[in-house]
């Protein structure tokens, strides 16, 4: 009987499983790198690369966009974070898309951001302070300004201030605080309280002619009373020259755009009375109607610090009081040190008190 012959394969030069799973691999890598390379990743997308860095330009150069028309300047400046939010919505289109460029081109505007605001999302304040001071806007129309001046009583707060003020609630903030504060000046619709002495006080003439349009206002219509004063109080470190300020306020016209005329003309005279100021220690507190970014205050802010900006956490934005999404009530200091800057709960307002904690 024949024995049976049996045949064997020579081995493979590269063994492996019958699926030719390394091989599949390798070809899976090697189309990924090609993929990679190809053009089309980085062509996808133009005109979301191209909003990107329109983005990151417009945050960069915000003190360069015009403002002769409709104000467009002043309106991004003043809410200039909330730009960052257009941020997520265009990664999400870029991810979307599978466009490279546009994920590169959202760099610009994440850096510009993170070096305006990013120092913002740091706490940077302390528990220690010498004084503490406190600025709110009351509201004209408040329904309880009893109940408003107890809470801002009970604050702790040494040095309080107070816009807005009515001939009819000025009795009502007077009689509630005097307990609290027995010293208090109060001119106009601004006024200031105090547990330390006061001296000094007048007026600081911020006051324009021009109305919402620009056109002449009728001595009967123009505002006799002040928006704003200068007062000394006196520490135990010496004095400290104290301004209160309720600057003009903004409007929106479907012709003229953001206007902020008053506004501004205010912020100047105030900057002027600021830098004739002999005392080398100044604490402004107020309504300025409108951000530090704003161009319109260059000149406060050349000479004076924001508080929050120094030792706060956060934004502090405090208004509206609902839903806050502007810092306009501010705490801007010279000579003194800022050590905590924080907004207090809300009242009967539509701001939110705010205040900050300074040391010599």
């Amino acid at each position: 009987m024949k024995p049976l012959l049996r045949t064997t394969e020579p081995p493979s030069a590269n063994p492996g499983p019958a699926n030719g799973t390394p091989k599949r691999s390798i070809t899976l890598v090697r189309r990924a790198i090609r993929t990679g390379f190809r053009p089309e990743p980085w062509k996808r997308g133009p005109v979301l690369a191209a909003l990107a860095l329109l983005l990151g330009l417009v945050m960069l150069l915000h003190s360069m966009l015009p403002s002769r028309y409709g104000n467009l300047g002043g309106l991004v400046e003043t809410f200039l974070p909330w730009l960052g939010l257009f941020v997520p919505v265009l990664l999400a289109g870029a991810l979307w898309r599978r466009s490279a460029s546009a994920v590169a081109a959202l760099l610009l505007p994440v850096v510009v951001w993170l070096g305006l605001f990013g120092g913002l999302l740091i706490d940077k304040s302390h528990s220690d302070g010498d004084l503490t001071v406190a600025t709110h806007n009351v509201n004209a129309d408040n329904p309880d300004p009893a109940g408003t001046a107890r809470d801002l009583a009970a604050s702790g707060t040494d040095v309080l201030a107070l816009v807005e003020l009515t001939p009819q609630a000025r009795g009502t903030y007077e009689k509630e605080l005097e307990k609290t504060y027995p010293y208090h000046a109060v001119l106009g619709t601004v006024g200031l309280w105090s547990r330390l002495p006061l001296s000094d006080t007048q007026p600081v003439d911020i006051e324009t002619d021009a109305g919402p349009l620009g056109e002449a206002k009728p001595a009967e219509v123009k505002m006799a009373y002040a928006r704003a004063l200068r007062t000394t109080v006196a520490t135990d470190r010496g004095p400290l020259a104290v301004y209160v300020a309720h600057l003009g306020s903004v409007r929106v016209f479907p012709r003229n755009g953001f206007w902020t005329d008053s506004r501004d003309r205010n912020a100047q005279a105030l900057a002027e009375a600021v830098a004739a100021e002999q005392s080398e220690r100044v604490v402004l507190l107020g309504d300025l109607n409108g951000t530090m970014d704003d161009r319109a205050f260059a000149g406060l802010a050349a000479q004076l610090r924001s508080a929050q900006e120094a030792a706060g956490d956060g934004f502090g934005f405090s208004w509206p009081a609902r839903f806050p999404v502007a810092r306009i009530d501010q705490i801007l200091v010279r000579g003194v040190e800022p050590r905590s800057s924080w907004v207090l709960p809300a009242t009967g307002s539509d701001h939110l008190p705010v205040a900050a904690g300074i040391s010599w």
